[in-house]
């Protein structure tokens, strides 16, 4: 824990490996048992809690409820959609067995081999199919739409290469599901999602995103298009940080479901998907923080404030508490969360390293001398400033303080991104370009054949195309072909 911090690897020497110790040094998560899926710690849950109540709420500002879907899925379904099983083929957990039974040599348990299951089960790795067939069910009519719902649920994607976060096995998500009864109705709800999306991310992550289309080599599996929100972490490489999915009327085709319209005609429903995962916690970790530790936008920080005492007997400390307690509950009473250690079992200096590689925005420490001068000392996580300031109106200080670092902390990742965006248009500049990190503005001619050799070459994928490109003429920098606008490439986890 805090008394390990100076094993914590620089960013400068490891940033992979700065990572990997900062997850587990500030007792976010730690590796399971179960290869590639991971253990969420409660002051890690406690940040994941704080986002999916923040977007839930903002979710349900746009009409979704939520509902629940079974993790099973029958292996027929996922076959009815060929470019979505396709897509997923490879990352499939299938069940194949209900029972076991005690092995006849006494070692254990095996599968009973008599238990084996008419149809396999997939594991969800996403939900369309099951939710698709469930919504033939409750449609048939225009009057039953549009249907706005989202699950919060875990996923599994059987995956090779994993890291805690960014990439693992199983994963904690949402995913909202609609049916509209025109195209437009249905594309306006995917741009709609995905500027919850950027709102969440900017104003409460405080992680600057572009936002934009994919590519169709990077368009989810079944979508006509895939909206995405990119953020760049401090390497340089971007993070896929949500999508909206528009799917056009496969899934309703591919499950049946029509509806009577307006008209009186009968036709399929129009769909979207979207979601984000606790890989937004790889992306707050990614962004903000230091070689210290954690650097958490105060928004979404489970301890906003921490206050330390500073003292040498009994008496003291109760007269710091009697200063203290009054403060804690008018802090709360503003909404802000605080937590007061006045624990006597661990050092001070102990403390302060722990709760700065836990990324508390805002650290008070109260002594005697503190008190008879009616001053408070007062850090901030961000720039690890610290100041002594009136014990008088603290409180208000404080409040004012937390917006000062949210807003401070989203200039800082927003100037890196900018300082880190570069326009090329050739081949060898975008080569050297891409080695340095950052995203790279160039033109494409729009075919999938450059975009694979691109990718084989530089390791370099189109990140998106940003909805707000202006058009520009060119040409493409591999090909020489005409291009209408410029395109962003990274290297991305």
């Amino acid at each position: 824990m805090a008394i390990e911090i100076k094993d914590l690897t620089k960013r400068s020497v490891n940033y992979s490996q700065w990572y990997n110790d900062l997850v587990i040094k500030a007792d976010l998560a730690e590796q399971s048992a179960v290869r590639g899926c991971m253990v969420i710690k409660p002051y890690g849950y406690a940040i994941w809690e704080k986002m999916q109540r923040q977007l839930d709420e903002m979710f349900k500002a746009t009409g979704v409820q939520n509902a629940y879907f079974p993790l099973l899925i029958p292996k027929s379904f996922l076959s009815r959609e060929a470019e979505h099983v396709e897509g997923f083929a490879k990352e499939c957990a299938v069940v194949t067995h209900h029972r076991l039974m005690n092995a006849p040599d006494g070692s254990g348990v095996v599968v009973d081999p008599e238990a084996r299951l008419e149809e396999e089960l997939i594991i969800r790795p996403t939900s369309e199919t099951i939710i698709w067939n469930t919504y033939r069910n409750w449609i048939s009519s225009y009057r039953d739409l549009p249907l706005l719902i989202n699950q919060w649920a875990n996923v599994m994607r059987w995956e090779m290469r994993t890291r805690m976060f960014l990439r693992t096995a199983e994963f904690l998500w949402q995913e909202g599901h609609t049916a509209h009864a025109t195209k437009e109705e249905a594309q306006a709800e995917a741009i709609q999602m995905l500027n919850v999306y950027a709102d969440f991310a900017e104003k409460y992550m405080a992680v600057p995103v572009i936002k934009g289309v994919k590519s169709a080599n990077e368009r989810f599996a079944g979508a006509l298009e895939t909206y995405t929100i990119e953020a760049m972490m401090q390497d340089g490489k971007a993070l896929q940080s949500g999508t909206s999915h528009f799917l056009g009327q496969n899934f309703a085709k591919a499950f049946d479901v029509k509806f009577v319209n307006n008209e009186n005609k009968l036709d399929y429903v129009w769909a979207t998907s979207w979601g984000v995962s606790t890989r937004l916690m790889g992306a707050l970790i990614m962004t903000h923080s230091d070689d210290n530790g954690l650097v958490l936008p105060p928004k979404l920080a489970p301890i906003q404030v921490v206050i330390v005492p500073i003292y040498k007997n009994q008496e003291q400390l109760d007269e710091i508490n009697a200063k203290v307690n009054p403060i804690v509950e008018n802090l709360r009473a503003m909404g802000i969360s605080v937590k007061y250690d006045n624990a006597d079992n661990k050092r001070p200096g102990f403390k302060f390293a722990d709760y700065e590689l836990k990324g508390v925005p805002v650290r008070l420490v109260l002594g005697a001398r503190d008190i008879a001068n009616g001053t408070i000392e007062v850090m901030r996580r961000d720039t690890l400033e610290k100041s002594s300031i009136s014990l008088e109106g603290i409180e208000n200080t404080v409040k004012a303080l937390l917006d000062e670092i949210q807003d401070n902390i989203f200039k800082k990742a927003l100037n890196f991104r900018n300082e880190m965006t570069y326009k090329v248009d050739n081949y060898e500049d975008f080569k050297q370009q891409i080695e340095k990190g950052g995203f790279v503005l160039a033109h494409w001619d729009g075919t999938p054949e450059t975009e694979d050799r691109i990718k084989e070459e530089t390791k370099a994928t189109i990140r998106c195309i940003p909805l707000d490109a202006e058009p520009e003429d060119g040409v493409d920098m591999l090909t020489g072909k005409p291009s209408k606008c410029r395109v962003i490439f990274a290297r991305n986890y």
